[in-house]
C-alpha cells in the first residue's frame, strides 16, 4: 500500500510559503491506518522497549498505538501547563522564536528504553528537546521514529547520536 496516496499536501498553512503534509486522510481510513502502524512497528524491529513517548499533539495519533502493540507504557510530551504533577522542561530554539516541552518528572526511570515517536521530523528542534527531557531523566533512547521526514529541511542532523528511522520521506 502506497500510504504516500494518504497524505495530502495543503498550501500555505500554518503560514505562507509552507506546505503542510496533512495526514488526516490516512487516520480516517482503516486500512491504511493499520498498515502505517505495523510499518512502523516494523522500523523497531525486535529491540526491547519500556516506553514510547510522543510529543504534542500530533505525536499522540500512533504513539499510544505503538505502546501497546510494543507491550510499552506510553508518555506525553506536552507544551507548557497541560501536565498536572511534577515536571521539568526544555525550551529550544524554532525559525522564530523559541518554544518549551514538558515531561512529569516520574514519566521515564533511569536505564529504561525508550521509543520517541512523531508523526513529522522537519527542522528537529521538538525531537531532540524530547529527547534532551528524556536522557535527563535517565532513559536510554532506542530510536527516534516519524511517519513522516522532511529530508530537505535536515532535522536528521540535530539527532545524530540517535538512530532515526522515517517511514515516509519527502
Amino acid at each position: 500500500m502506497d500510504l504516500k496516496l494518504y497524505v495530502r499536501d495543503i498550501m500555505n498553512f500554518p503560514s505562507e510559503g509552507v506546505v503542510f503534509k496533512d495526514i488526516t486522510p490516512l487516520l480516517k481510513d482503516a486500512k491504511a491506518m493499520r498498515e502505517a502502524i505495523e510499518a512502523l512497528l516494523n522500523l523497531v524491529g525486535d529491540v526491547k522497549i519500556d516506553k514510547v513517548v510522543g510529543m504534542e499533539s500530533r505525536g499522540f495519533f500512533f504513539a499510544p498505538l505503538l505502546a501497546s502493540k510494543l507491550n510499552a507504557g506510553f508518555v506525553p510530551i506536552r507544551k507548557p501547563g497541560k501536565l498536572p504533577a511534577q515536571k521539568i522542561a526544555q525550551t529550544y530554539s524554532l525559525e522564530y522564536g523559541s518554544d518549551t516541552l514538558e515531561i512529569h518528572k516520574d514519566a521515564i526511570q533511569k536505564g529504561e528504553k525508550v521509543l520517541v515517536h512523531d508523526d513529522v521530523l522537519a527542522t528537529g528542534g521538538t525531537a531532540s528537546a524530547a529527547c534532551e527531557l528524556i536522557e535527563r531523566l535517565g532513559g536510554e533512547i532506542v530510536q527516534c521514529n516519524f511517519l513522516i521526514e522532511l529530508d530537505f529541511l535536515k532535522g536528521k542532523e540535530k539527532l545524530i547520536d540517535y538512530e532515526v528511522r522515517s517511514l515516509l520521506h519527502y
